[in-house]
């Protein structure tokens, strides 16, 4: 599979009911803002809140189709370990991962046979580099546990080019009225935290 040129594409991954699709709305709106071409999709699981949740979003000079080929994913952000696993297949072989240190067990693995693979993280590291940040601590600690989401974004716009003023433009046109300051301080500390890990 031949990957379009001047077209990144980044892979989000997650559960329901971790701000997987307010990410990828604010990551979209930033890449607008920044003036490119942008297209969008996402797959929610068969439950709203626990089911897993992945979106493609490709911004460039000119993007034809909303979804990521196979081997062709810029970049990962995993809001949840085992989920990273689930989409190795779509990184590129130059991409890299943001990845939340949070594990979620799925219903099908705490009431089967199947165990939880803890070292989910030493897995993915042997395909891409990887930033790993415990993004609802870091969301915790700023007092709003809701905005672990754009702690992981601040995280991952530091590796792309839309320019931070634009990021905190798209945040507070994204997020819910009354939510835009902590969400904005939440991104500004992801971009700090994800300096320290590198």
């Amino acid at each position: 599979m031949r990957c379009a040129p001047f077209v990144t594409n980044i892979l989000m991954c997650g559960v329901g009911g971790q701000g997987v699709i307010l990410a990828s709305d604010i990551l979209t709106t930033a890449a607008m803002l920044a003036g490119h071409d942008v297209k969008k999709s996402e797959v929610h699981g068969m439950a709203q809140r626990g089911g897993s949740v992945n979106t493609h979003v490709r911004y460039g000079t000119s993007v034809s189709s909303p979804l990521i080929p196979i081997g062709c994913a810029n970049a990962m952000l995993s809001f949840e370990l085992l989920e990273s696993l689930r989409y190795i297949e779509f990184l590129a072989p130059d991409a890299f991962a943001v990845v939340n240190l949070l594990e979620i067990v799925p219903t099908t693995v705490s009431s089967g046979p199947f165990k939880y693979p803890h070292d989910a993280i030493e897995h993915l590291r042997r395909h891409v580099p990887v930033t790993a940040i415990d993004a609802l601590a870091v969301a915790r600690g700023m007092g709003s546990a809701r905005t672990a989401n754009t702690v992981l974004l601040g995280a991952l716009s530091t590796k792309l080019e839309i320019p931070e003023d634009v990021w905190v433009a798209a945040i507070y046109r994204s997020v819910p009225p009354g939510t835009e300051k902590v969400n904005a301080m939440a991104f500004t500390e992801g971009r700090r935290r994800s300096r320290e890990v590198e």
